[in-house]
């Protein structure tokens, strides 16, 4: 029985104890689904985005075969080593030029999530990545869906490395969990734990249309490791700036002071963001 074996260190998500737990009556949740594998699970929910008018859906896969980042750049991992997922939400409340928030607020939540279940230091790392020591152990995509005679849609895409080890991360400059010597790397139990936060950091977002002025933005900057540092902003049309990260804008935007001035870039203007010596 090889295959009961090898579960040993990567053990199944607990996929009905999850749905019992966050699809409740008073919860955003209004599906939770764990496959055993996906292309993408971004990908998957885009597709429902535009073809039906669900909102509150989760879909989990153990092995995600063609993951996708920002710019479109992939990766991929063990299977169950990680937790990946897609959550499929409409926040029509929410004036669009404030989605790009949603990628910062998911990252507030993993961070926040690992270092109480965890035992890890994880901060934010503007726009989309969470980070240990400046090692990435979980990455962030939002995307946008318009259908046809559809409310907008936004998918958010977590990928998170928990028992990666060395010679099994993507890139040097990642780290896992397991790696960080997390206190906790039970996978059912961080993404219980990451969806209530989601929940109620999002519908608070919801509630006050985008949290104008209550807090948001001077939380971000609290947990993100990327102000106060000299950064290299390398820009789409390969023009590159350098300068110090001061802060973030009302709109999620990074701040970054110039010897020509302040200036601010979305994260759709980034192709990389690193820290210059």
């Amino acid at each position: 029985m090889p295959s009961m074996y090898g579960d040993l260190d990567r053990p199944p998500l607990h996929a009905d104890a999850l749905r019992r737990a966050l699809v409740t009556p008073d919860a955003l949740w209004t599906e939770v689904e764990v496959v055993d594998r996906s292309p993408s699970t971004n990908a998957e929910l885009g597709v429902r985005a535009r073809t039906s008018d669900d909102d509150g859906v989760v879909l989990v896969a153990e092995h995600q075969t063609a993951g996708r980042g920002r710019l479109d750049r992939t990766w991929t991992t063990p299977a169950r080593s990680g937790l990946t997922l897609s959550i499929l939400v409409r926040p029509t409340a929410v004036e669009p030029v404030r989605w790009p928030w949603l990628p910062l607020m998911a990252g507030l939540v993993v961070a926040a999530s690992l270092r109480d279940q965890a035992g890890v230091a994880a901060a934010v790392k503007w726009p989309n990545d969470v980070i240990v020591d400046d090692r990435k152990v979980a990455g962030i995509l939002v995307e946008r869906i318009d259908g046809a005679g559809r409310a907008p849609a936004a998918v958010v895409g977590i990928g998170l490395n928990v028992s990666l080890r060395e010679d099994e991360l993507p890139v040097p400059t990642a780290t896992s969990l397991v790696l960080e010597q997390a206190t906790m790397t039970d996978r059912s139990q961080l993404a219980r734990a990451l969806l209530r936060n989601f929940d109620r950091l999002y519908v608070r977002w919801l509630g006050t249309g985008g949290d104008p002025g209550l807090g948001l933005q001077a939380a971000y900057v609290d947990a993100c490791a990327t102000i106060g540092r000299r950064v290299r902003v390398e820009l789409v049309g390969g023009q590159v700036v350098t300068g110090h990260a001061v802060g973030v804008d009302p709109l999620g935007r990074l701040l970054v002071r110039t010897p020509q001035g302040e200036q601010t870039f979305g994260a759709g203007d980034v192709v990389h963001l690193r820290r210059a010596t």
